[in-house]
């Protein structure tokens, strides 16, 4: 029987919410040249819902004087740069006045905050629970730079969200998480607020066929308190000032107990991973785990004699990068397919203020979805041409994002091919996989003078931080 034509996909900009449900592989052969104009068709839509509804959008398009969006560089101006989303003052965190921490995050979303219940709320953790009961999903950043940055997404994105990150993780292991269930073993804590772990919760422990079949190193989850003062902590503690900061002593007992499990760490992971190659032989199974972590225990059952049989259909999925390995194969992805026995390593490259990822090809490449309608802008932040291959500043508009504004400047410096002809046959922009952050190229906080007024960006910037 002759195979059916593929179905074209659809994208029209006045519903972008339907652009998920087109197929798989009928999304990967489209051009973008094919869905640029729907593209601009839904920033039109989304300035023209949230224009209003979302204070700090509304303060931004008025000190910068945009009063309609008909296409990409009208909404340039107004796209939020990364500091955005952890503008509020620290003393908030340290103070645990969650009251204006709850105000300053109503200013991003369309949702009205002020009518969810505060009482009895002394901590972080406490505050983002409740917040998911109210109907927000609210997920935050590692912290890496002394403060969390909180992203107000919420369950009126859920089903969009889960359809492309269904899309991403079809698109490189192949199998739909929807239709197909697979075990999977991840070398982390079971949940937390932390973006990564809430997918996880939202999506992978699904993917997996339920809680029992997604087998976590660690039962506990990572307390947004500690990771809202880590920094912040180990430099007191440095100085030998930790008692001064006058922090609750179950934190304290708290941050002790995870530092301790952080010694064990290695250790835990050999023991985990052994008994779960002997508990699930032959079996079909996921792995996750930062590069390092699968290197690290490759090496360790190479040295003990230990190989895994998995069935020859199982695959790995991983991110994260080599978290202090210093020596690491030159070939790791051989390296470490050889090891596990498995057939494909599935990547993606993301960021957690966007629902959109871009999965890996054949080639080594990540091609970005539709969805994620791609800006590059040049060091004076302009918007660099969409011809041949241009490296610059990321920035994005995320289609899918619905009540909070999807506007967005990264601080990733990455490459971008957009000419149409990757071996793997995907259609769409493809990203080199060398990505760099430009904190670390610069030595410092990454700065960015936004598009626009810079006056007006900075005065826009003193008013989502004033609580």
């Amino acid at each position: 029987m002759a195979e059916a034509a593929l179905k074209p996909a659809r994208f029209n900009g006045n519903a972008p919410g339907e652009w998920v449900k087109n197929d798989l592989d009928a999304v990967l052969a489209t051009s973008w040249r094919d869905y640029e104009d729907a593209q601009a068709g839904a920033i039109k839509l989304r300035f023209a819902q949230l224009g209003d509804s979302v204070s700090a959008l509304a303060k931004l398009a008025k000190r910068q004087g945009v009063t309609s969006v008909d296409s990409v560089s009208d909404a340039l101006p107004l796209f939020f740069d990364h500091r955005v989303y952890k503008s509020y003052p620290l003393a908030i965190i340290e103070k645990r006045d969650l009251g204006k921490l709850n105000s300053w995050l109503n200013r991003l979303t369309t949702h009205d905050l002020s009518k969810m219940d505060m009482d009895g709320l002394d901590t972080i953790e406490g505050w983002l629970d409740r917040l998911d009961t109210f109907g927000m999903l609210v997920g935050h950043s590692t912290g890496t730079t002394g403060k969390l940055s909180f992203l107000p997404r919420s369950r009126s994105e859920l089903d969009v969200w889960d359809g492309a990150y269904n899309f991403a993780q079809n698109a490189t292991t192949g199998v739909d998480p929807h239709k197909e269930f697979v075990t999977t073993f991840f070398p982390g804590y079971r949940g937390g607020h932390h973006m990564m772990l809430k997918m996880l919760q939202l999506f992978g422990v699904p993917a997996a066929g339920g809680p029992e079949q997604f087998i976590t190193l660690y039962q506990g989850h990572i307390s947004s308190d500690l990771s809202s003062l880590a920094g912040r902590m180990q430099s007191a503690e440095d100085r030998g000032e930790l008692a001064k900061l006058g922090l609750d002593p179950a934190l304290l007992e708290a941050r002790e107990a995870l530092i301790e499990q952080g010694r064990r760490r290695e250790q835990d992971l050999d023991a985990w991973f052994a008994r779960l190659i002997e508990e699930y032989r032959g079996q079909r199974v996921k792995i996750g785990g930062t590069a390092a972590d699968l290197i690290r225990t490759a090496r360790t059952g190479i040295d003990k004699g230990v190989k895994p049989s998995f069935a020859p259909n199982s695959f790995i999925s991983t991110g994260g990068g080599m978290k202090g390995l210093k020596d690491p194969p030159d070939d790791w992805e051989a390296f470490v397919i050889d090891y596990f026995g498995v057939e494909r390593i599935a990547a993606i490259y993301g960021m957690s203020e966007i629902m959109g990822t871009a999965p890996k090809c054949s080639q080594g490449y990540y091609h970005l979805p539709p969805w994620t309608l791609a800006v590059l802008l040049d060091a004076d932040n302009n918007e660099l041409p969409k011809l041949g291959t241009q490296t610059g500043r990321f920035a994005a508009f995320d289609i899918l994002a619905e009540s909070y504004w999807g506007g967005f400047i990264s601080g990733d410096r990455v490459t971008i091919h957009w000419e149409e002809d990757c071996a793997c046959g995907w259609k769409g922009p493809r990203v080199d996989p060398e990505i760099a952050r430009f904190s670390e190229l610069e030595g410092g906080d990454d700065k960015i003078s936004c598009s626009g007024s810079v006056q007006a960006y900075n005065e826009f910037m003193d008013y989502v931080s004033q609580v």
